[in-house]
């Protein structure tokens, strides 16, 4: 982070998801010995591997759909499909020149990024690890959360619900590590289907992968409100957008090293997102 960095700049960027600490000495990222894809909330200020971003202030937040969790069953996994709930004024198509994206709510996860770099010189590598708050005992009061970590799994994605939550965990200079942390909270306002096992394929992807099934039935069930939105959205972006080119896609040096695309462009989606018109001036980091 540029020490007279704008703290409330919003950067949409691509990274690796696994984090590679800065310090990291050898020449190949994939050696690193351990799993960096998700991160401890209740460890993440006494590991190495998180500690100096996050006291650096390299908090980022990882946008998705949502995610998938399996239940484990008689008969195997079972895979739900997790993300927030839809308002009936989501719509897939985007009118040009419209700056208020009014689509699918994407999930907003919290994330520590760190750069590295190759000891020999070159591309910096950029990548980010998604934060997983504390075990949460099914007899607390967090409703939906609770209930699907007693179904499903007692770690979920640490979900920053608004944007003045995502400001916070953003703003490196005004909010300081030690309050930010207080933003890795569970979250009630989540909700859930299962799906198919047709997700089980990382080579599948395609609307059965999100549309609700019902447990015991080959049948699909009736969908709920949201995810019927979630269905429709889906189906009419797949009908309006375009299939990339191969020359369209990002290029890359290695499996691991991202060469940035000549050309940088905003997702038009996302520029309420990313930042308003008045943004308040540079803040200087507080001590």
């Amino acid at each position: 982070i540029q020490k007279d960095a704008d703290s409330s700049e919003r950067v949409l960027m691509d990274m690796r998801w696994g984090l590679v600490p800065s310090w990291f000495k050898k020449d190949d990222p994939s050696k690193l010995q351990f799993n960096t894809s998700n991160c401890r909330s209740d460890t993440m200020l006494k590991k190495s591997s998180y500690k100096g971003a996050l006291l650096q202030g390299k908090r980022c937040v990882v946008l998705a759909d949502g995610f998938y969790e399996w239940q484990q069953q008689s008969g195997g996994k079972q895979p739900y499909f997790i993300y927030f709930p839809q308002t009936k004024e989501a719509v897939a198509e985007e009118t040009e020149g419209e700056e208020e994206w009014r689509g699918w709510r994407l999930l907003t996860m919290a994330g520590i990024f760190d750069c590295w770099e190759p000891p020999a010189g070159g591309e910096m590598l950029y990548t980010y690890t998604i934060i997983t708050p504390g075990f949460c005992h099914p007899a607390l009061p967090y409703g939906h959360w609770a209930l699907a970590l007693t179904v499903l799994s007692p770690r979920m994605p640490a979900i920053l619900d608004g944007d003045e939550a995502i400001r916070k965990w953003l703003d490196f200079a005004e909010v300081p590590t030690q309050e930010a942390v207080k933003l890795i909270q569970p979250t009630e306002n989540i909700v859930f289907h299962p799906v198919s096992t047709f997700v089980n394929s990382v080579r599948n992807n395609a609307p059965e992968c999100l549309a609700p099934i019902e447990l015991g039935a080959k049948k699909e069930v009736k969908a709920t409100p949201s995810s019927k939105m979630m269905l429709g959205w889906l189906k009419n972006s797949q009908e309006c957008s375009p299939q990339k080119k191969e020359n369209d896609l990002p290029r890359w040096t290695s499996q691991f090293i991202h060469s940035p695309s000549p050309k940088k462009t905003s997702a038009d989606i996302l520029q309420q997102w990313l930042g308003k018109e008045g943004q308040p001036a540079a803040k200087k980091r507080k001590a």
